[in-house]
């Protein structure tokens, strides 16, 4: 995969712009749905064309982040075919991808610092989908 997709509301603004600029520095190709400053907006603004690309795979998966991670996640997750999955440690991000194929990663800015975001995201990126049983229950999610 070289292309991710990102969107933020205000209060995800600046992890938006930090994980792009990494995400960029190895090479993906990112697709930044916005927000583009850090000015009051609605999320779902900016939640609802991500989950659209990522549910017609291209891309594949994306990240959002707002201050809670609740509204982006709830947003991506009206879409089929989406897996958004709130994480703001290392072992619930594994889970997300290794359990339930997640492809969408929603984070929490108010509750995590931005390094913490970029671990994630690495995290994310880099843990495979186990398939087997977990398949199953990830086809029926939708």
């Amino acid at each position: 995969m070289n292309a991710i997709a990102i969107a933020s509301d205000h209060a995800g603004f600046e992890y938006k712009e930090a994980i792009k600029l990494m995400l960029e520095n190895e090479g993906y190709a990112v697709m930044d749905f916005g927000t583009n400053s850090t000015e009051s907006c609605d999320y779902p603004d900016y939640a609802h064309p991500l989950a659209e690309v990522v549910a017609a795979g291209n891309p594949e998966m994306g990240i959002v982040v707002c201050g809670s991670g609740n509204g982006v996640c709830m947003t991506v997750n009206k879409h089929a075919g989406v897996r958004g999955a709130l994480a703001w440690n290392e072992e619930i991000t594994q889970l997300a991808r290794q359990h339930n194929d997640a492809n969408v990663l929603c984070l929490p800015a108010r509750f995590i610092s931005i390094d913490e975001a970029r671990s994630l995201v690495q995290t994310f990126l880099n843990t495979p989908f186990e398939g087997g049983r977990h398949a199953r229950r990830a086809h029926k999610i939708g």
